[in-house]
This record gives C-alpha cells, structure tokens and sequence, in this order.
C-alpha cells in the first residue's frame, strides 16, 4: 500500500507540474479567467485517465477511498497549484460535502447526488453562513427557516459567502426547523437543487481570491419546497451531523494550503539563490538565513499537527482540539510562509510574474473561514479549562 501511496503521489505531483501548473500561471490564479467550469471538466477528465481523480471519495462511486493519513500527501501535491484541487475533484466545498454525503445520505440521496459529484459530472455548495445577525462563526444563529408542509418543507431565509454556488448543481443548505436563532438545537440540513423554484443567486461578493470556482455568493429563499426524502440527516440534528464535515475540512484545508505554501517558499528558494546584491548572493545572507530558517519550521510544524489530526480521526475520535488546534497553527503558519516568500522575492514577489503574491493572497482568507482563529482559540481554551478542572477534581 505505501509502495502504491508514492506512486499515486508522483503522478499528482507529474499531473500538476505538466497539465495544471502552466494554466495557473498563464491566468494568474484567476480560475474563472482561465476557463471555470470548462476547463474543471477538461482537467478532471484528464486526472480520470490518470486514475488520480478523488482520492478521498468512496470507492463504489467511482473515488480511491483514502483514509485522512494517506490523503495526505496527495492533497499537498495538488495543492501546489491553485488550480490543482479542482483538477483532482478535492477542492472546497464539493471535497467535505462528499464526506457528509457519504457519512449520511440515504441509497436514493447517494444515487441522485453523492454519486455525480464524486465522478465530477456536477458540483455543489455547503450554504450556511447569513447575513447579520444569522449564522457566522456562531453556527447558532441561524435564521433561515424550514415550515413543515404536506410532503416536505418551505424553506425561506438569506445566505451569503456560498462558495462555488454559482453553477453548482445542488447546495447542502442548513436550515432552522425548530426554536429560535441562538438555540443550540433544531438545525435540519436539507438538499436542494439549485434550479428549485423561490431560489436565487442574488450575487457575487467579491473577494481578494479568485481560485475557487463558483465565486462566493449571496442567496435568497423564498418558500423554496424541499421534499423529506431530501432531508439529509435527521431532522432537528444538523448540528450533530455537520460534525461529519467540520473535523475533516478543517484538516484538508491545511492539506491542499500546505502545498500552496511550499510552492511559495520553493519560488523564493530559487529567487535568492540565483539573485545577487551587495556583491553575493541573498542566500549567503544571514538575515536572508532566517525568514528561509523559520518557513522550514513553520511548514514542518504544520505538517506534524496536520499528521496528529489526521490520525485521531483515523482512529474514530471527533478530534475537535487535534483540527482545531491544527487548522488555527496553520491558517497563521503558512501566511507567514507566504509573506516571508513574498519579502524573500523583493519586487518581483509583488508581480505576476512568480506566483508568491496570488499565493499569499489566496492563503490570508483561511484565516477567517471554516472558523476565524479567535474563535478556534476561544474553544481550545474552553476545552483545555474543562479538562483541568475535571483532572483537578
């Protein structure tokens, strides 16, 4: 298995450098500019062929079925391109919604919409956050209503900040089927197709990032009819079953952006070996010495966390201080490593000519989302506090 683990990671890594990479590049990280949903299918179609096409998904659907440990290195080696995720059906958010899928659907919700997913005929969309003051980094503020009706339920509310709505087939939408915004309980997570009458892309909300495909979109539902057999989930327990989703995304989020990272940090590596100023090269000079000193540590570091989470939640456990932990370290770790590339380049590290910037500007928003790092902290805190006091009691 380890001897088939390497080879697949070398065929990334070779799919990446040859086919994606030059595409990134051409495009400057603009994935809409490069083609969108044209050009994801065009590349998912080649990684197909190549047989590296969704590592993590479940095998009878057509994915590799990879536990989190040996994901690992794959989701780092497409991450290496921007662009790199998409080509491999692993990006955000179609990669955790196939987790959740395959950890909750019914045969009919997986034959209607795990299946297409994993062998990339459709994308989709996780629709929860809201406008002020719904539901944000406070998932219990959540505003959007379902009514129950004969067969079903109507489902009305605003969502924003849907990344890849735009085109996507289909949204996981968490809705409040019982008591009121701020109550813990009564979350329902509903399946609905984006053709489905009352439903509305209100807009794009531009963003400093361009690599994810489907923008990052406003929402609008009015009375939109959602039938049971579209409930994912039980009903009243979307919280509990989210919890599918969160631990693992935390965690290949830090995968694919640790390949990012190291792309930067490799650019930079390049960049003052060759360039010379004051009569040697940059890489001779001590201060040059330590920000390439801390990258190391910081993308080593990252990978040792990474490496913890991903073997607790191999192990069955929930693991939320392991991702957490994991997911805040790394959010911070490797825009350091991005930012220190893009000091390292000098003003070429500020053009489109290498990619250190449209890295460091894709990299800053995993800072705020699938959690901002203030509220991971509040929760680390809170868990190590309860720990204590249980061990002192």
């Amino acid at each position: 298995m380890r001897r088939n683990l390497v080879a697949l990671v070398a065929e990334v890594e070779s799919f990446v450098r040859d086919e994606v990479l030059p595409i990134e590049d051409t495009h400057d990280g603009d994935i809409e500019r490069a083609g969108g949903d044209a050009l994801r299918a065009n590349l998912q179609a080649r990684a197909r062929e190549r047989g590296i096409l969704g590592a993590h998904a479940p095998v009878r659907h057509g994915g590799l079925g990879l536990n989190m440990v040996d994901r690992t290195g794959i989701f780092e080696a497409a991450g290496y391109s921007l662009f790199g995720p998409v080509a491999l059906n692993i990006a955000t958010p179609d990669e955790g919604n196939m987790q959740l899928l395959d950890h909750v659907a019914t045969d009919l919700q997986r034959s209607r919409f795990l299946e297409p997913l994993v062998q990339g005929r459709v994308r989709s969309a996780f629709a929860m956050t809201e406008p002020a003051p719904g539901a944000g980094s406070d998932a219990t503020g959540l505003a959007t209503f379902a009514h129950r009706v004969d067969g079903g339920w109507l489902l009305s509310g605003d969502k924003h900040f849907i990344t890849g709505a735009d085109g996507a087939a289909f949204l996981i939408v968490m809705a409040r089927t019982a008591g009121v915004p701020g109550d813990v309980a009564g979350s329902t997570m509903l399946l609905v197709p984006t053709d489905s009458p009352g439903l509305t892309l209100v807009r794009h909300v531009p963003t400093t990032d361009r690599s994810m495909i489907g923008g990052h979109c406003e929402l609008t539902f009015s009375e939109v009819f959602v039938p049971d057999e579209s409930v994912l989930g039980g009903v009243n327990e979307g919280f509990r079953y989210a919890q599918a989703r969160v631990g693992p995304g935390r965690v290949t989020h830090v995968m694919r952006w640790t390949g990012a990272a190291q792309r930067a940090h490799d650019t930079a590596l390049d960049y003052v070996l060759h360039r010379e100023a004051f009569g040697r090269r940059l890489a001779d000079a001590g201060m040059v010495h330590q920000m390439i000193a801390d990258n190391e540590i910081d993308l080593a570091a990252t990978r040792a966390l990474l490496r913890r989470a991903c073997e607790a939640l191999d192990a069955g456990e929930k693991a939320p201080t392991e991702t957490a932990i994991a997911k805040t370290f790394a959010a911070e770790a490797l825009w350091r490593v991005s930012d220190r590339a893009t000091q390292l380049c000098g003003g070429m590290g500020l053009s489109s000519d290498l990619p250190v910037a449209r890295i460091a500007r894709e990299i800053r928003p995993f800072r705020i989302y699938d959690g901002p790092s203030e509220v991971h902290r509040r929760w680390i805190a809170r868990r190590a506090c309860r720990l204590r006091e249980a061990q002192v009691r």
